[in-house]
Formats: structure tokens, C-alpha cells, sequence
């Protein structure tokens, strides 16, 4: 007779999601416990897996989102990109773990996992380099470089520098770093 799931299963599920990757930062992928988590998750893998599959979904929706919005009232090239920056940065203060894991443990999942992830993964970026050229397509500026693309990275690499409640907010950096890419795309750089 199969078990049948408690009400709060997806719930205990985000919850364990998020123990595992604190624990995937503290101690590696590799070094992590597979402990009593087969009532959630037949393996490890399948944390990593469900995991990073859902941080990059949740990212792909963060980008739809802002967009439909973005077009929903009437913004500007720069001020979509600079509302996109905002909210990455907003998610990013919050999901540290999640975010390390998926820098440093993608690498560990199956070969098809993998490609799912990464797929993702590309498609972010695609999207802030849409976004870049969307900007200066209409102020008929030059197009994005190596400095924008830099940009992009730097906020990438936020968590490993920037932490909540330090002297510098995620909400100011994220007013720093549109301010730095627009100066960059208008040649003031």
C-alpha cells in the first residue's frame, strides 16, 4: 500500500530544501549526510537536484515577472533592467545557500540534470543581456561589452561579499550597480 503524502509535504519539503543547502555550504556536497530524508527524497542526488531545479526556476520566474510588469506599466528600457537588478538582488539576499549550492555543486548532478540546470542557468544571463542591449538599442547607445557583461557577473558574486545586515544594503548596491552599467552604456563610464 503506497503512503500517502501529509497536507504540509510540499511545505517540509522547501524546509529540508533549505537545511540541505545550508548544510551543502557548511560542509560540501559531498561531505553532506544523507541522514532520515528518504521519506522526502529517494537520494542525495535528488535533493541537489530538486534544489537547484527550483532556485532556477525560481529565477527564470523573477525575469518573467519583472518583465510582464516592466511592459504592464509602461517603463522604460532602463528602468526595466534597473527594476530586474533590484528585485535579482532582493532574491539573492535570501537565498545565499541556495545560490553557493548552485555555484559550487551543479557539478555533481547527473549528466541530463546537469544540462537542465545549466540550460537555466544560460537562459538567465540571456535574459540580462537582453535586457542590456534592449537599452541600448533604444537610447541608440553602443552596445553591451566586457564591462557590462562584468557587471552582470559582479552581481552574481554578490553573496560572497555582500552580506544581509552589513554596512552596505543589497538595496543600495543594486542602486550602485544600475547606476555603474548606465553610466558604462552611455560612455561615462
Amino acid at each position: 500500500m503506497a503512503c500517502t503524502k501529509a497536507p504540509d509535504h510540499e511545505t517540509q519539503r522547501e524546509q529540508i530544501l533549505e537545511l540541505v543547502a545550508t548544510k551543502f555550504v557548511q560542509m560540501s556536497y559531498l561531505s553532506t549526510s544523507k541522514a532520515r530524508l528518504y521519506h522526502y527524497y529517494e537520494s542525495k542526488e535528488a535533493i541537489l537536484f530538486d534544489l537547484l531545479d527550483r532556485y532556477t526556476k525560481r529565477l527564470m520566474l523573477i525575469i518573467a515577472e519583472v518583465e510582464g510588469a516592466s511592459q504592464r506599466r509602461g517603463l522604460t528600457e532602463r528602468d526595466a533592467f534597473a527594476e530586474l537588478v533590484r528585485t535579482f538582488l532582493v532574491e539573492y539576499e535570501t537565498s545565499h545557500n541556495r545560490h553557493v549550492a548552485l555555484l559550487n555543486d551543479v557539478k555533481y548532478l547527473e549528466d541530463a540534470q546537469r544540462e537542465i540546470v545549466l540550460d537555466r542557468q544560460r537562459d538567465i544571463v540571456a535574459a540580462f543581456v537582453r535586457q542590456l542591449t534592449r537599452i541600448s538599442e533604444a537610447c541608440h547607445e553602443r552596445q553591451p561589452d566586457r564591462a557590462h557583461h562584468d557587471g552582470l557577473g559582479m552581481i552574481n558574486w554578490t553573496f560572497t561579499w555582500l552580506k544581509p545586515g552589513g554596512k552596505l544594503g543589497y538595496s543600495a548596491f543594486a542602486e550602485q550597480v544600475v547606476d555603474m552599467i548606465e553610466r558604462g552604456l552611455s560612455g561615462e563610464a
